[in-house]
């Protein structure tokens, strides 16, 4: 996960190529895209429908896990290992060695997963009240995690030798959860760029990192038989400003002077896509991109969309029940996809259903974070749960998990706690759709703009009681306060008598949980009385 810092660049990938011409065109030799209603086009994917589950389903877990965990240095420990002075690459010479002595390859044997089961955890998660789940198939890093047949650097040979997303696959499945797979590999061309770099001061100064050794370089080696070019992608010149440790953010849709990838890489990545696809039939795709991948040089994204949908009906029996997510849409492109927000939300409602993804600390297991209290509390994953459902959105959430397969014991406790809180409230949170409006209160009334593709939550993690969502379900409406009001009044000024979205009558309240509360209606608002104070984190009244 990244900032993309300017926006002109990613403009870029939302002008639709004139005739559909590419600089880049993957070859289908080897995954022939299945013909079908949808067309390799942004005019033919504008056909989709989002399936009623998504809508209904409202919230997932994703395991964003691989071998960057096991440093447990954070999110993008692959590149930053490689950048001389930073924090991981710090870490990463004090604990394992240089990196031209020892690089992001030496660390996928000591992945083993050992303690990984994933029947468990999905039992867990189904019972904290996620309705889908997400697993990595690959990341940035560019090790495919199944037995891939065009990626030697899989989880089958090297690290756990476990094909894990055939056990996420299965697992989800047994325990009714639908099962999604996200994919980063497309820009593993340009994030491993500072593998070629060397350090510029001490004792190894000017000696090359091994970002460019080859398969020749292996032998007597553990890796022998095995080609690095294959893992890190670094047969090319450098994109412009490369040791710019930003450019990568501005060259995100392969513009601002991204040296471009070349049709090999770029098949490369659609046939392991469509293998993914083929073989374990997700029910949802999401990839780190601006649109879909590598728009808009090369058809291969387009291709993907078109091939899942088309794949998807002939599953489904002529029923689409697909969903892919892209970042940074156009309006037009809103409609061929969903649209997905990074660490954010719209503070509107929107007419078609899209997914907001967060994190409960890191997005890959970051023990600084760990040691430093730095996990998003129970109280403030439902806060964001319930503003984004109150806008037709979905949440999902990434719980990293160690090296091992393991969720710490800080995680699993406020897991527990948003679980707690699921099983009573729940109702006001599956299958229901947005009300009037979304809400009141001085954030639902305040100008937050998104940064690129999100990035605000953290404005909407500051809401309190006189913060009120809303949602509604088979003529009944939901108000959830963010937080326990002091003096146990809730005032709903949304509700207030002939107001113009209120109902014209209110014969009951409830306080799920507990039960029936008093209540008065007045030109003010609605004012509801809460007796007891049942948990730390939100109350949900139903009302009729």
């Amino acid at each position: 996960m990244r900032i993309l810092a300017f926006i002109a660049s990613l403009l870029m990938s939302a002008m639709p190529l004139a005739a559909q011409e590419y600089k880049v065109v993957v070859s289908e030799a080897d995954e022939p895209m299945m013909k079908g209603r949808f067309e390799p086009s942004w005019q033919s994917l504008e056909q989709y429908q989002v399936p009623d589950w998504f809508r209904n389903v409202k919230f997932g877990i994703w395991a964003h896990w691989g071998p960057q965990c096991v440093e447990g240095s954070g999110d993008w420990m692959a590149r930053s290992m490689y950048i001389e002075g930073s924090r991981e690459y710090n870490h990463h010479v004090r604990h394992y060695g240089h990196p031209s002595e020892v690089g992001f390859k030496d660390i996928i044997p000591l992945w083993k997963a050992e303690k990984w089961n994933p029947d468990s955890l999905m039992a867990f998660y189904k019972k904290i009240g996620a309705q889908y789940f997400f697993a990595l198939g690959n990341h940035h890093d560019n090790m495919d995690l199944w037995d891939s047949k065009y990626q030697p650097w899989n989880s089958v040979n090297m690290g756990p030798k476990r094909d894990i997303l055939d056990e996420w696959a299965r697992a989800a499945r047994k325990h009714g959860l639908r099962f999604g797979v996200s994919l980063h590999a497309d820009h593993a061309w340009t994030f491993y760029e500072p593998s070629q770099r060397h350090d510029l001061k001490g004792p190894k100064k000017g000696v090359p990192y091994d970002g460019k050794l080859t398969k020749a370089d292996g032998k007597g080696k553990w890796w022998e038989g095995y080609d690095p070019q294959d893992l890190y992608a670094q047969n090319h010149p450098l994109s412009q400003d490369s040791w710019d440790n930003g450019a990568i953010h501005r060259q995100w849709a392969w513009g601002g002077g991204a040296n471009l990838p070349t049709e090999e890489f770029c098949t490369n990545f659609y046939n392991r896509t469509l293998d993914v696809i083929n073989r374990y039939n997700p029910d949802l795709l999401y990839f780190d991109v601006t649109g879909v991948p590598f728009y808009p040089f090369s058809d291969a994204g387009l291709k993907i969309a078109a091939h899942f949908y088309n794949h998807n009906m002939a599953t489904h029996g002529g029923r689409l029940e697909a969903v892919m997510f892209g970042k940074i849409l156009t309006d037009e492109q809103k409609k061929c996809l969903v649209w997905d927000v990074e660490r954010g939300a719209p503070n509107e409602i929107l007419e078609r259903p899209w997914q907001s993804c967060s994190c409960i600390g890191g997005w890959h297991y970051n023990t600084s974070i760990y040691e430093g209290n730095g996990y998003k509390s129970a109280a403030y994953v439902v806060k964001l749960l319930v503003d984004i459902v109150s806008k037709n959105g979905n949440l999902l959430l990434s719980v990293p998990l160690r090296a091992d397969g393991t969720f710490d014991e800080k995680e699993e406790k406020i897991l527990n706690e948003f679980g707690a809180w699921m099983a009573v409230n729940s109702e006001a949170i599956y299958d229901t759709r947005p009300w009037t409006v979304f809400g009141e209160g001085p954030v639902a009334e305040s100008d937050i703009p998104l940064n690129a593709q999100g990035f605000n939550e953290g404005s909407y993690s500051k809401a309190g009681a006189d913060e009120i969502r809303f949602t509604s379900k088979a003529g009944v409406l939901y108000a959830i306060a963010l937080g326990w009001p002091e003096d146990g009044k809730i005032v709903i000024k949304s509700l207030a008598e002939g107001g113009r979205v209120a109902p014209a009558k209110v014969e009951s309240v409830e306080l799920l949980g507990y039960g029936k509360v008093a209540f008065s209606r007045t030109a003010a608002g609605l004012e509801a009385v809460l007796p007891v104070k049942l948990n730390d984190i939100a109350p949900v009244l139903k009302i009729k």
